[in-house]
């Protein structure tokens, strides 16, 4: 943001890009709820576990507890679909703070930043919840009957896809935080072994189960991905060293 322009003009400017924002949102939920049955099928494909339930599909015990389910995925759905437009957003009231060859970068991670969101999601889709589903389902099986509230599934699984799409951005984060000089590939390789910590809390933490295979399916990517980010930091720190030179 310029710091010439006064706030009063970078609060006005917020309000827009917030209200664009919502607008998106507002708009593209409206039509996701138009489909929210196909909407949570689809959410309910990875628990084949259901086969076992009576009835083989959830249930919901208060009133309004479908409708209030039905909105929540509409709203994921909503939030999704709108996120390209919401970056742009969150990009253009930023940008004009940041130099020319920061903007170049930021305007090009726009769209990978949304597909490694979307490669999160997909993974916890379909890697990560089948297997936790099952074991949750199973365990206890033989003392109680799983009857399993859809308000809870969906709430379980909505989490899930939302932090493991967050948890895919960490290597772009990191490039673009050693663009602009926030960190260093030094910094990140010293801490690496408390990344592996992180990654195991934040495994135990995202993972709707206790048992340690699950929260492991869920550490392993993200220390992946965190070695991933070193890599590209060191790239970012190469190539903003050559344009440092290319400029003085």
């Amino acid at each position: 943001m310029d710091q010439n322009v006064p706030i009063r003009e970078h609060l006005l400017e917020l309000r827009k890009r917030l209200f664009y924002s919502s607008l998106a949102v507002i708009t593209t939920t409206a039509i996701a709820f138009v489909f929210h049955e196909q909407i949570l099928i689809l959410l309910m494909k990875p628990a084949q576990g259901f086969v076992d339930v009576p009835g083989e599909k959830p249930i919901f015990t208060d009133l309004t507890e479908f409708i209030s389910t039905a909105m929540k995925a509409s709203l994921l759905v909503g939030v999704f679909s709108s996120l390209p437009f919401i970056l742009y957003q969150m990009v253009a009231f930023v940008a004009p703070g940041l130099k020319p060859a920061e903007k170049r970068y930021l305007y090009a991670l726009l769209p990978i930043t949304v597909i490694v969101f979307l490669i999160g999601a997909v993974f916890g889709y379909l890697v990560l919840f089948p297997p936790a589903i099952a074991f949750l389902l199973s365990f206890g099986a033989d003392v109680a009957t799983p009857y399993i509230r859809i308000g809870n599934y969906a709430s379980i699984m909505i989490s899930l896809l939302f932090w493991m799409g967050l948890v895919f951005e960490t290597p772009v984060v990191l490039f673009f935080l050693t663009k602009i000089g926030v960190v260093s590939p030094t910094f990140l390789t010293k801490n690496r072994r408390w990344a592996v910590v992180i990654a195991f809390i934040l495994g135990a933490l995202i993972t709707p189960t206790f048992d340690p295979i699950n929260q492991t399916i869920v550490a392993l990517p993200i220390i992946v991905l965190y070695e991933l980010g070193i890599w590209l930091s060191k790239a970012g720190a190469r190539s903003k060293k050559k344009d440092e030179k290319q400029t003085s």
